[in-house]
């Protein structure tokens, strides 16, 4: 499990990426369209798709995505019982290594909850 703070693990990635954001600017409007797209209220709804966007993050061994999408889940009220849920099946389709990467999202899942700063 990684001891490393997930707020500032995104605040990183994104301090990192903002030159490359100005140089590539087509293919990241690009990718920020295609987030927007996949993530829209549909017949599934936001909190729905940010809950599958964590698993695959987890089970594609991504800290940033993890970072990313828990603070995204703290923002739609996602409660920790709909996030432990969600882990089940990761450990379920991913074995051990999704079993660590779970014990990841847990402690980033404490450590950027609004309702404890």
């Amino acid at each position: 499990m990684s001891t490393f703070d997930h707020s500032s693990l995104i605040h990183d990635i994104n301090a990192s990426l903002a030159p490359f954001r100005k140089t590539q600017t087509d293919a990241m409007a690009g990718f920020g369209q295609l987030a927007r797209a996949s993530m829209a209220e549909g017949a599934l709804g936001a909190k729905q798709k940010e809950l599958i966007a964590l698993a695959i993050g987890i089970t594609q061994h991504c800290s940033g995505c993890v970072g990313f999408h828990v603070k995204a889940l703290h923002k739609l009220g996602c409660t920790r019982a709909e996030l432990e849920e969600m882990l089940a099946v990761c450990v379920y389709m991913g074995g051990g290594p999704a079993l660590m990467y779970a014990a990841e999202t847990l402690a980033a899942w404490e450590k950027m909850d609004p309702n404890k700063a």
